[in-house]
């Protein structure tokens, strides 16, 4: 049972895991800070309103904050587009571009019987029936 619980953590999808949630960790850092310091500043400096949490109103003696959600709803906004177009978009090129002379995936498989081509997904050979792995 050791042995098995030590291949389990010395697997690839272990380790990579671990290193992706520190990174992850650390990237969150550095998008809450990219948010806080340049894009909501930016956004305070156009609207002329710094912060919205003083908003509020108030129905039957409760009060309703709505300042700190238009906040949570802004930085969220910010976060994600910070996220989409300062990570996604630049990974989504470079793979592309290191796609581009890569064969593309293969959608046909031989029939290991008669050596017919036919899907990759199909369990019998269309030609001889045969069942393929």
């Amino acid at each position: 049972m050791l042995k098995e619980f030590k291949q389990f953590l010395l697997r690839g999808n272990v380790v990579d895991l671990a290193v992706g949630v520190v990174i992850g960790a650390a990237f969150g850092t550095v998008v809450t800070a990219l948010v806080s310091d340049l894009l909501t500043p930016f956004i305070a400096a156009i609207a002329r309103v710094p912060d919205f949490s003083g908003l509020a109103f108030t129905i039957n003696g409760s009060r309703f904050m709505i300042g700190h959600f238009i906040n949570a709803l802004i930085s969220f906004v910010l976060v994600a587009a910070a996220i989409f177009f300062f990570v996604v978009k630049p990974m989504n090129m470079l793979v592309a571009r290191s796609r581009k002379g890569a064969p593309a995936d293969p959608t046909t498989k031989k029939c290991n019987e008669c050596l017919s081509e036919i899907p990759i997904d199909a369990k019998r050979c269309s030609h001889c029936s045969q069942v393929t792995d």
